[in-house]
């Protein structure tokens, strides 16, 4: 139960981060991070709310959302010394992808 509490928190940290990146992505004119962080953003909110429910599909979804999570933060790592959000969002994405496939592999 505590790595779903673990992995669930940190899907939302990473819709967060995403959703501020995103913003920032917007106002720099960086369109592929930006449409990066906004599936990553969606499929981590999802996550969090299968999760939470226990749904069956929680160990399918969860390793999809590591895989976006990580395409995320490799995307969000090539901007990171220009702009905070960018690396906050690479290292908050870089965890939930981590979380996200131990809870996929325990789940399965």
């Amino acid at each position: 139960m505590e790595n779903v509490k673990n992995c669930i928190a940190a899907c939302l940290a990473c819709c967060i981060a995403c959703e501020e990146c995103v913003t920032n992505c917007i106002n720099v004119g960086n369109k592929e991070c930006a449409l990066m962080c906004r599936d990553c953003a969606d499929i981590c909110a999802l996550c969090a709310r299968l999760e939470a429910r226990g749904s069956k599909y929680c160990a399918e979804l969860c390793a999809l959302c590591s895989e976006v999570c990580k395409d995320c933060s490799v995307e969000c790592a090539k901007y990171g010394s220009h702009h905070a959000s960018r690396k906050e969002c690479a290292e908050v994405c870089a965890k939930c992808s981590e979380l996200c496939a131990e809870l996929a592999g325990a789940l399965v």
